[in-house]
């Protein structure tokens, strides 16, 4: 691929080889000339007219300069050039253009410089996607609740409205501002726990005590759906941060309830394998397909394209980030019409552990 080139810090470089070449050439001409003028003196006086020594000087210095732009131009068009097309690239970066790729491949070094920037790049125009979708789907989580507010408080200041219907658009207006409640209260844990890097506040806990203690607080939720909840809890004593881990237990009990058909089945399991635990959720209800699998914990992606669904896609990136600082793993398993499981392996003592 050619890339046009803007700027041209460059030719700073070619002019300072030009001179160097230059002044080397002239150098070595001029004491080539010397020396062959020494000869001529000691070896020839006798019988050579000897020629002034200053006559050769514009010679030199004419032939000089011709042999010095070649060898510059030389210099700066072949060595160069692997130079000039990264200096392109990086401004063409610059500037936004996050798909543009470079090819070196004249040397390994080259090639390695060439796989770092294509690297680098990939990074880039992937953080711009997300960035861009993050900006998409968190003006529509935040706007959706908002209209509803606004249309229902607009429609209340209706006289003609019965008792029976200014309740019910008043019950509208209470679990719309809930959601959005819920929705900021979600940007300021993840924002929080994304700068975590070490956990602190770590103690020996009850961590089958937690778990139910976070299935009554889905009680109502659950209850509504008539879903039937199958319980196996192992007795475990875990070392972490019990607040922060609430927010993993509740989170993926409360995705299995949201996505559980009325009436259909959660099970919840948990128990020690040597130096882990291993936690799982498994709900009978609607599935995901592979490319909603590959993206479950990016931050307010949702399966349900048409937000049907209550929820703000946060949750999970929450659990991941979670999972990621007890430096244990997550992983989910769901087939379309079948159920998902959710698996969450943590080691009961790791690094964090030690701080």
């Amino acid at each position: 691929m050619k890339i046009p080139f803007k700027h041209k810090p460059y030719r700073n470089i070619t002019l300072a080889i030009t001179i160097f070449i230059f002044l080397i050439v002239l150098s070595v001409m001029t004491l080539q000339g010397f020396l062959m003028y020494l000869y001529w003196k000691i070896a020839f006086q006798a019988d050579i007219r000897m020629p002034q020594f200053w006559r050769p000087i514009p010679l030199l210095f004419v032939l000089s300069a011709i042999f010095g732009i070649l060898l510059s131009f030389l210099a700066s068009r072949i060595p160069l050039k692997p130079v000039r097309d990264l200096i392109a690239a990086i401004n063409q970066l610059a500037e936004g253009d996050f798909h543009v790729r470079i090819s070196l491949d004249t040397t390994q070094e080259l090639v390695k410089l060439s796989e770092s920037f294509n690297r680098m790049a990939g990074e880039l125009e992937n953080t711009e996607l997300l960035r861009s979708d993050f900006i998409n789907n968190f003006s529509h989580e935040f706007k959706t609740p908002i209209v509803s507010l606004c249309g229902f408080a607009k429609i209340l200041k209706n006289d003609t409205l019965t008792e029976e219907e200014r309740t019910e658009y008043l019950d509208i207006i209470i679990s719309e501002a809930n959601r959005l409640s819920q929705l900021a209260t979600n940007v300021l844990n993840l924002s929080s726990i994304e700068k975590i890097n070490i956990v602190t506040e770590n103690s020996d806990f009850d961590l089958s005590e937690e778990i139910r203690q976070a299935i009554l607080l889905l009680e109502s939720k659950w209850q509504k759906k008539e879903l039937e909840l199958i319980i196996d809890l192992d007795e475990v004593t875990f070392y972490g941060n019990k607040g922060l881990l609430d927010q993993l237990w509740i989170n993926l009990i409360d995705n299995a309830i949201k996505f559980s058909l009325s009436k259909g089945k959660i099970k919840i399991k948990l128990h020690e394998k040597d130096t882990c635990v291993i936690f799982q959720v498994w709900d009978n209800g609607y599935g995901m397909d592979a490319n909603t699998k590959q993206h479950i914990f990016d931050r307010f992606y949702q399966g349900d394209a048409s937000h049907t669904t209550e929820g703000n896609g946060i949750g999970l990136t929450i659990v991941k980030k979670i999972v990621e600082l007890y430096k244990g793993t997550i992983s989910v398993d769901s087939e379309i019409g079948v159920g998902t499981t959710f698996t969450v392996i943590l080691p009961k003592y790791s690094e964090y552990a030690q701080n």
